[in-house]
Parts: C-alpha cells; sequence; structure tokens
C-alpha cells in the first residue's frame, strides 16, 4: 500500500486520516485497533495526580485535558499507592489522544491494557493529549515550541510526581520526534511563537528505554512531492525530508537535522517499530533510500512488512513487543 502522493495526504501526516485505497485499510484497522478499547477508562488522570499537578506548578500545561474523553491518563489512587514498577509514558501521534476507542484517535488504550494486564498500575502508565485531536486541524501541527515543551514538561512531571529515577518512553508517529527533541534538551526556534527558546538540559540520564513506532525521523516523502506547504511538512519545524543531489540530501528540515545532529541521547536502549505498508508514511517507510521510522543509533527494530500492520496497527497491535523493549529489552 502506498500513499497518494497529494497535498491532502501529505499535510495530514501521521494523524488518522487517508483517503482513496487507504480507507479499505483504515476500516480494517479500525476494527483490530480498538479491540480492547472499553477496558481502559477515558476519564482522565486520577484526582490525586490532578492535585498534585495543580500543587506543584504544573497547572498551566494542562496536562489533564478535561475538555477531552481520554485526554489524559496515570495517577496514583492516593497518597499510599506505592509506585513499584518503573513509570511508562506514552506519547501520541498527530490529531491522537491519551486514549479512546475510535479509528485514529485510539490512542494508547491497547498498549495500557497489555500492561495492565501484566501488573502495571495506573500509577506507572501515564498519556496525555499534546494537541488539539482534532483531524481537521492536523495539517497546522508541527514541532512548535508548546508542543515540544508540553511533551518535555509532562516527561519531568511523571518523573517528579513518581519519585522514578527513570523513565520509559513509547512515542507514536509525530510523537516520535516531539519526544526526541524533548529528551534531547538544548535550544530550538519557534518563529510563530517568540523565536528561539531553551528546551532544557538533556534528559538521557532519566530513560531508560525509549521505543519509536512510526516516527518520520527523516522526514515525508509526501512532503517532498507536495513541498513545504503547510506547517507539518515545513522546512523549519516540520516534516520535509528535503531535495537529492548528487548523492546528498539538502533542505532538510532543520529541526530534523538538529535531531540528527547527535545519536543515542533518547535512552539506555532505543528502539524502533514500523511497517513497509505503512500507509501514512507510505512508499515502503523509504526516504532516500533508508526507513524514515528507523532511530540513528538504536539498538534495535521491528519491522513488519504487510497487513494488519500499517500506520496505527503498527501501534495498536503491537502492545507485547512494546512490553518485551520496555521490561525485558528483547524484541519478541
Amino acid at each position: 500500500m502506498r500513499l497518494r502522493p497529494s497535498l491532502y495526504l501529505a499535510s495530514t501526516l501521521l494523524l488518522g486520516i487517508t483517503t482513496g485505497c487507504g480507507e479499505d485499510i483504515a476500516s480494517h484497522e479500525e476494527a483490530l485497533g480498538a479491540v480492547e478499547a472499553a477496558a481502559v477508562s477515558t476519564s482522565g488522570a486520577t484526582t490525586h495526580f490532578r492535585s498534585w499537578l495543580s500543587s506543584n506548578g504544573y497547572g498551566s500545561y494542562d496536562f489533564v485535558r478535561a475538555d477531552l474523553s481520554g485526554g489524559s491518563y496515570g495517577g496514583k489512587a492516593s497518597a499510599s499507592d506505592k509506585v513499584t514498577k518503573q513509570p511508562v509514558i506514552f506519547i501520541h501521534g498527530n490529531s491522537d489522544k491519551a486514549v479512546g476507542s475510535i479509528f485514529g484517535q485510539t490512542g494508547w488504550t491497547s498498549s495500557i491494557e497489555y500492561f495492565h494486564s501484566r501488573g502495571y498500575k495506573t500509577s506507572e502508565l501515564y498519556a496525555t493529549t499534546w494537541g488539539p485531536a482534532n483531524a481537521l486541524q492536523s495539517p497546522n501541527q508541527y514541532h512548535s515550541k508548546q508542543h515540544v515543551m508540553k511533551v518535555r514538561k509532562f516527561i519531568e512531571a511523571v518523573k517528579a510526581y513518581t519519585g522514578a529515577s527513570k523513565v520509559d518512553i513509547i512515542a507514536h508517529s509525530m510523537g516520535v520526534t516531539l519526544a526526541r527533541k524533548a529528551i534531547m534538551g538544548g535550544t530550538a526556534h519557534d518563529a510563530a511563537d517568540g523565536g528561539s527558546y531553551n528546551v532544557g538540559a538533556p534528559l538521557t540520564s532519566s530513560v531508560d528505554t525509549f521505543v519509536g513506532i512510526a516516527g518520520a525521523n527523516l522526514g515525508l516523502t509526501s512532503c517532498y512531492l507536495s513541498g513545504p506547504t503547510t506547517p507539518t511538512c515545513g522546512s523549519t519545524n516540520g516534516l520535509y525530508p528535503g531535495y537529492l543531489s548528487w548523492g546528498s540530501v539538502y533542505g532538510r528540515s532543520s529541526y530534523l537535522n538538529d535531531l540528527r545532529s547527535k545519536s543515542g541521547y533518547e535512552g539506555a536502549f532505543r528502539y524502533s517499530i514500523y511497517s513497509t505498508a505503512d500507509e501514512i508514511i507510505g512508499y515502503d517507510g523509504i526516504v532516500y533510500g533508508e526507513y524514515t521510522s528507523r532511530i540513528p543509533g538504536q539498538t534495535g527494530e521491528k519491522r513488519y512488512t504487510g497487513y494488519p500492520y500499517g500506520h496505527f496497527n503498527s501501534k495498536d497491535l503491537t502492545a507485547e513487543v512494546q512490553y518485551g523493549m520496555v521490561v525485558n529489552h528483547t524484541i519478541p
């Protein structure tokens, strides 16, 4: 399955909308990816976590997202709820949300359900919604200061709240590239929001395992075909892959080049999960001869080559693989 080279598909990167031939896969993935949706609460973060966030200076970040059903997840039941496992933080993709049951917005429902089945408590699993959770607004989402810093501060908040020395992070789609910068730290630039800003010191020592699912670390070929005409495909903070000339790539997004300037900073163990049948990334997942979902310097990967593993089921149907990477540092 290949992504059609249309501006619509290019600008709706990693979001949950496909047209034409993509609709057939989407209908199958909806049925497969939302199987266990009802088992995970969509009522949001626990009262204890909400109170702690408000009392510790995180209220302005709106991690709870009470405006959405399934806008957040995680937290202790009470002060006596002891966190014994290394907390796992889930970062969703463009137009998705923390947890849900609708195709394109299942969030981390399947993964959270599986981790619960293996003994994790709600106080050890965390997710927030960093974007508008609205597919119609997806072309306007990019690696903005607001999104990067929300992911960064959520990681910091969960680590402080749980008292854990390290956390695990599992990210999907645009959430992969947002989370990588949040961990990398350093300077960044957003002309639409005050210009240059400082993300903070690297969080590498605070992350045990990082799992990137269906990310666009080298950009998207569909953005090349459309040009950097939308924020999502932008050449500064978007996913524009640049152009190939005499064997070299020029003009790749400044944000992506920054992520590529070093490697190994995402955590002690770094894995990718992706499919060459990804209907959103398209083109067999290749950008200028390389798999765009691979993380430079990664520890290992799980690659799928066909149905039912498309863009969303690479997340929704791989909870066991995610668990193996996070807990055992192995690839099932």
